[in-house]
């Protein structure tokens, strides 16, 4: 399935439409839910986040249908081209002209902060599993809004908590020039410090950089333990294939620390270059049973690609989104805000957790290692589970995000 010929040349179409064969008992209005996908197709996104997002709310739909007899969900899609005026015109549209009900992924969080801020006080919702911006559950935060899979506090918490754990007391970052990468190196620089490491400087290079040479010998020529990747999608793969050619991990006295990386990324470095990498996800396919089974569902309509963090946190947002319309009978934003804050989240791929008054969905976090090729026995096998990190830990305390919504509650 390539990226250009699922979307088609429409900037939004019709990707599922499932309806419960039971007779009508919902006073839904018009018996339809309708679930919007804003995506990344064909930019920096699109491997971790894009088709496959679309898929992963199509699962979800499908595997809701049932639980809402009489009832029509509906898929559609859009492609914000990672443009935040582009996105919060579709999501205008969207909740004007096509009675869209809930707004789903939108990576890049200055989309998703444009998003917030059309869905704020409307009637429809957005469960953000794409962006990693804490401003979201901060003074941004909004009612409408929950944001699923991760940010940054949880990227840098987990993985700098647990290096530094390991041993990797001094840290050097290599961080994206602009408020993504400022954030991820701030929250990381703050956890080392306070778990008894040290940082000894950091270098900040231009968003999509191709030449990391100067970067990483500044870098190298710190003599940190660990190299903080404070980037994502491709400055994160770049940074490491570069770190590799140039041999900055080769003798052993340095390695490299990716503060997000995917799935898909690790697929792009390959497991050659990759091997070693510590990193933090909220998903890996195949961490049990229930990971599995979704995969493999995944898989058969993706050519066979596992999915990443944030199509699984499509998925879990959905499901979660979908279990509150039929607790509050209603798609209305607020009934469902409230009643996705009652129910506790409880599912095979983010197991056990809950939504808080803030939008922040809380649940456990994984610290993993991408293994050497050798220790790779198929296809998407990357993975060395390092330890979990439970739900109270991982993301930022409550109190100390400035959410309006936190005073008032």
């Amino acid at each position: 399935m390539t990226k250009r010929g699922f979307l088609g040349t429409s900037a939004l179409c019709a990707a599922v439409l499932l309806t419960g064969m039971a007779p009508a008992s919902a006073e839904i209005a018009g018996k339809r839910i309708k679930l919007g996908v804003l995506t990344d197709m064909s930019g920096f996104a699109a491997d971790s986040t894009g088709a496959g997002s679309v898929v992963a709310a199509q699962l979800a739909a499908e595997d809701f249908a049932k639980e809402l007899p009489g009832v029509t969900i509906e898929v559609v899609l859009g492609d914000h081209q990672n443009k935040p005026d582009l996105g919060s015109s579709i999501a205008r549209q969207w909740l004007d002209q096509e009675n869209v009900n809930v707004i789903l992924d939108v990576p890049f969080s200055s989309v998703a902060l444009a998003v917030n801020e059309v869905t704020r006080g409307s009637k429809a919702m957005f469960v953000a599993s794409g962006p990693g911006t804490t401003e979201l559950t901060g003074p941004k935060c909004s009612a409408n809004t929950v944001q699923w899979t991760y940010d940054t506090y949880a990227l840098s918490n987990g993985t700098a908590r647990a290096v530094v754990g390991e041993g990797g007391k001094s840290w050097y970052f290599l961080t994206a020039d602009y408020a993504f990468g400022h954030a991820l190196e701030k929250d990381a620089s703050a956890v080392v410090a306070a778990t008894g490491g040290t940082v000894l400087g950091s270098v900040r290079h231009p968003p999509n950089a191709s030449d990391f040479s100067s970067f990483l010998l500044q870098a190298q020529a710190s003599k940190a333990q660990i190299i903080g990747l404070a980037n994502a999608v491709g400055d994160t793969i770049n940074s490491v294939k570069q770190a590799v050619e140039f041999g900055v991990t080769s003798g052993g006295q340095q390695k490299l620390a990716a503060l997000l990386m995917q799935l898909t990324d690790v697929n792009a470095v390959g497991l050659q270059s990759a091997q070693g990498l510590y990193l933090t996800e909220a998903f890996y396919w195949d961490l049990n049973d229930g990971t599995r089974a979704f995969a493999d569902r995944f898989a058969a309509k993706m050519k066979g690609r596992r999915p990443t963090g944030n199509q699984a946190g499509v998925y879990s947002g959905a499901l979660h989104y979908l279990k509150a319309v039929k607790a509050a009978n209603s798609t209305d934003a607020a009934a469902v805000a409230g009643a996705m804050r009652d129910l506790p989240i409880d599912d095979a791929l983010f197991g056990k957790g809950n939504v808080r008054v803030d939008g922040r969905a809380v649940h456990d976090m994984h610290f993993f290692q991408v293994k050497k090729p050798s220790e790779s026995k198929a296809e998407w096998d990357y993975y060395t589970h390092v330890k979990t990190i439970p739900a109270a830990e991982a993301f930022r305390p409550l109190d100390q995000g400035n959410c309006p919504l936190v005073k008032k509650s």
